[in-house]
């Protein structure tokens, strides 16, 4: 099977480097090639080839050096424990490839959720570690062939050919929970269903819950699968997908409750999430504002400070609203209502959050939205001054006093 686009001259260069190793493209661009065979989708292209060796990576990339044709250039770069590799291949001096080379492995979970133990293996163990049997096919180089021989150990092309996504294995979310997340990304890319056996090992457990740590204990002692490395596979959902029909997807699934109860059980983010777009608000936080507890949600996927400041200030908003008489809000003035939303930290902010969200009452936040925050006083500081004030606090005093008269105003004559 031919690789579109790739040089023959360069994997040529590669199977000389790998000598009798065995060394073989890996990944979605062999997922996606055979896609575009069986299905005819679109051909994606090969922004970088992604390969495994068995063998040090970097051993294999500084034989590739002495392999490439004259005037090639290649630079590279080393990353972690096991030497993964960064390179990039200038052919000729024109054309420029981008290789991620990575030392066949082995992973075991010796505690779920929590991250792997790996150790160097074989091509085939490191196909056995990956998430979904279409995930887990590769393209064996060879000096010999231009064709390379596609190696598929656990059927990967037949749940292709019916757009089928299937675990690998049964512990595989009771190992990695955040493969599931994964899933809604590919079905909505893709346009894949997951197969029956995945879906019902997905309702089993996330109804088991088969992690030590549970929703509700202290978000710093949450394990990697359920914190930072759930928030990287959301931030990839959003950013690379169509996160609606993915969200969707993995409520159906059960999955939503990896991050809170309430957002698994609600519907609210199907239009907060729109909302907020259409208001320039980034959309993970939104959603965790759907559920119960955004704040212990947020701390535990350690979202960037802002983002948890806000829906710090977005819970306490809610507090202080729910205690308010209503009968008081209703007598409240535009004036009295700039005046309170204003005391909250960064409300420009704050309340068009609120707003996605669909918190009431909503007439007076959008009314603040729209309006009332953009109204000024006629006068200035300066012309406080020139008139005679005193310089000092009464300064402000007397400008949020015309202000409000302004507001008061501006409502009479509607």
């Amino acid at each position: 099977m031919q690789i579109p686009s790739v040089p023959l001259i360069l994997i040529h260069a590669l199977a000389d480097a790998a000598a009798d190793a065995k060394l073989a493209l890996v990944g979605g661009a062999v997922r996606d090639l055979l896609l575009h065979r069986v299905h005819n989708d679109p051909w994606r292209g090969l922004p970088d080839l992604d390969l495994v060796y068995e063998g040090p990576a970097n051993e294999l990339i500084k034989r590739l050096q002495h392999s490439l044709p004259d005037g090639s250039q290649c630079t590279w770069r080393e990353h972690g424990r096991f030497g993964t590799v960064e390179a990039e291949i200038v052919l000729s001096g024109s054309e420029t490839w981008l290789l991620d080379v990575a030392s066949a492995r082995s992973e075991v979970y010796p505690v779920p959720a929590e991250n792997p133990c790996v150790s160097f293996g074989r091509l085939e163990d490191d196909l056995r570690r990956r998430d979904f049997t279409v995930n887990a096919m590769a393209l064996l180089l060879s000096r010999d062939a231009d064709d390379a021989q596609l190696l598929d150990p656990h059927h990967g092309r037949d749940d292709l050919s019916s757009r089928c996504l299937r675990l690998l294995h049964a512990t595989s979310l009771i190992d990695d929970p955040t493969r599931l997340v994964r899933a809604a990304r590919y079905s909505a890319r893709l346009g894949f269903d997951l197969a029956e056996s995945s879906r019902q090992q997905s309702h089993e457990v996330m109804a088991r819950w088969p992690w030590a740590w549970r929703l509700g204990d202290p978000p710093q002692d949450a394990p990697p699968a359920l914190s930072t490395r759930l928030r990287m596979e959301l931030e990839l959902l959003f950013a690379r997908e169509p996160w609606p029909q993915a969200l969707r997807q993995l409520q159906s699934w059960g999955g939503l409750v990896l991050l809170d109860e309430g957002v698994q059980q609600t519907r609210a983010w199907i239009w907060a999430l729109p909302r907020a777009m259409r208001m320039g608000l980034p959309l993970f936080p939104v959603l965790l504002a759907c559920g119960r507890d955004p704040v212990a949600v947020a701390a535990r996927l350690q979202l960037p400070h802002q983002q948890q400041r806000r829906l710090q200030n977005l819970v306490r908003f809610r507090d202080d609203l729910s205690a308010l008489d209503t009968r008081l809000l209703r007598s409240w003035t535009a004036a009295d209502w700039t005046d309170w939303l204003e005391q909250y930290p960064e409300p420009a902010q704050l309340i068009p959050m609120a707003l996605a969200c669909g918190d009431q009452p909503r007439r007076p936040l959008l009314r603040w939205w729209l309006r009332w925050r953009h109204v000024k006083p006629e006068v200035t500081a300066r012309d406080l001054l020139n008139a005679g004030l005193a310089p000092g606090p009464q300064i402000g005093v007397r400008l949020r006093e015309l202000r409000a008269q302004r507001l008061l105003e501006l409502e009479a004559n509607r």
